[in-house]
């Protein structure tokens, strides 16, 4: 990292005031948010913050109206806390809250819509093909070819997610994903898992991911305990520096800010590719950000001050 990672200044939990944790909600991310949010309420107490928890319900709008706060701190995943709605009312309520601007989240929810964005920007990443209709998915057959990750192109935690080796598997994957909406499919890499997570203008040290699943799924992700964490990654210092110009060049191009995750690729010739970009990742006890955090010298409750500071500097 080009500079250290700062602890919250001294001071810093007295001048949050009451902090609400949006949590919950109703997206198909539901149970992580509620884990994330318990974990991130525990840490703001521990750090000395004011903090309450809020399990957003079918009421969300008239309870964050009804908020005696002074600031927000967003862990509410997927549709609604990470596509901008949650914090366009917020912006509207004059309530300041953690996280990216109303457009850059609505930006990067969208998956096609953020590899089109980074692939303007000179940034690789996977070929892709939307997938509206079975047609497209002869059309992927005949044109684009095997083997592809079918993906939802507005859900996170890679729920719906399917790699796809043989002809026969791509229909069920592309009913599965179509579940949770549009849909599209990418060009499988084959080769090593990694994510970069980010505080301010600090990237965090890189982890690797490895798993006896077949990819990094939701399993991998949250429940199991045999997924492989590797931090730091273990890669020499120029592919790390590398990494961490394509990780900043990606929260440039999308506009996000004060806090995320960009997940990476390494394909078998070393090559980085940007798969996607996470604006309220997971703070459970399996997640990523945590992980990282500990590496660089930040226990938990540092972290969330950190993540927590930019409202006080009035960050959009």
């Amino acid at each position: 990292m080009s500079k250290l990672l700062h602890k919250a200044a001294a001071g810093t939990a007295a001048s949050c005031g009451r902090v609400a944790v949006l949590m919950g909600g109703d997206s198909a991310e539901r149970e992580v948010s509620l884990k994330s949010g318990k974990a991130v309420y525990q840490a703001l107490l521990e750090a000395g913050v004011d903090a309450i928890p809020v399990d957003l319900q079918e009421k969300a709008f008239h309870q964050l109206a009804e908020l005696d706060v002074e600031r927000v701190f967003n862990v509410l995943h997927g549709r609604g806390g990470e596509d901008g709605t949650i914090r366009a009312v917020l912006d509207f309520l004059g309530i300041p809250s953690t996280g990216s601007s109303v457009c850059a989240l609505a930006l990067t929810m969208d998956k096609v819509l953020t590899k089109k964005v980074i692939r303007c920007s000179g940034i690789p990443t996977p070929d892709f093909i939307e997938l509206d209709n079975e047609a497209d998915c002869e059309r992927l057959l005949a044109e684009f070819g095997l083997p592809v990750f079918v993906k939802p192109v507005l859900e996170g935690s890679s729920i719906g997610m399917t790699p796809v080796h043989k002809d026969d598997d791509l229909l069920p994957a592309w009913k599965m994903a179509r579940r949770y909406g549009a849909v599209f499919a990418e060009k499988l890499i084959d080769g090593g898992e990694y994510t970069a997570g980010f505080i301010g203008d600090d990237v965090l040290p890189l982890i690797k991911l490895e798993t006896p699943r077949e990819f990094y799924d939701y399993e991998a992700k949250y429940i199991a305990d045999d997924t492989i964490y590797t931090c730091p990654s273990g890669l020499d210092a120029d592919k790390v520096d590398e990494i961490n110009d394509l990780v900043r060049a990606t929260i440039k191009a999308t506009r996000i800010s004060d806090w995320g995750r960009v997940d990476l690729m390494l394909d078998r010739q070393q090559r980085p590719w940007v798969i996607e970009v996470n604006t309220v990742p997971g703070m459970t006890d399996h997640s990523l950000i945590p992980m990282a955090g500990r590496v660089a010298g930040l226990e938990m409750p540092d972290l969330v001050l950190r993540i927590l500071e930019a409202t006080l500097a009035g960050g959009d």
